[in-house]
């Protein structure tokens, strides 16, 4: 996993590309609680965001997961991957199995996030 990446409680990540923007996805932790995803419901590009708001959401064969952004901004791509293979959230939680692209408005919110391994210790918890 990269260092980069960062973690927010609800167990999404986020990889800081350095230029404004961020990837967003969801944990190797959450993917495997949900189990077998059959469905993600994409944001619109374009559309604003704020750090917190649910604007995502996946499905698996246990059950439906809100998707929350670590960040405020406006989503510049999502993953259209998503509709015809769900499954790379199972697969390739940090690479292919991304969800959407945000431009940020505040980086600082950054700060407000987890690295791996404060992440990984309040799985332990």
């Amino acid at each position: 996993m990269d260092n980069t990446l960062k973690f927010t409680d609800s167990h999404e990540w986020v990889l800081n590309h350095g230029d404004g923007t961020v990837t967003v996805g969801i944990s190797e932790h959450a993917q495997e609680m949900l189990g077998d995803v059959v469905y993600v419901e994409l944001p619109d590009v374009d559309s604003d965001v704020d750090a917190g708001d649910n604007f995502s959401l996946v499905e698996s064969v246990k059950a439906a997961s809100d998707i929350y952004s670590p960040v405020s901004g406006i989503i510049i791509e999502v993953n259209e991957d998503l509709g015809d293979r769900p499954e790379l959230i199972n697969e390739e939680p940090y690479e292919g199995g991304w969800i959407a692209k945000i431009r940020m408005t505040d980086p600082a919110e950054l700060d407000d996030l987890k690295d791996e391994a404060e992440y990984l210790n309040t799985l332990e918890d």
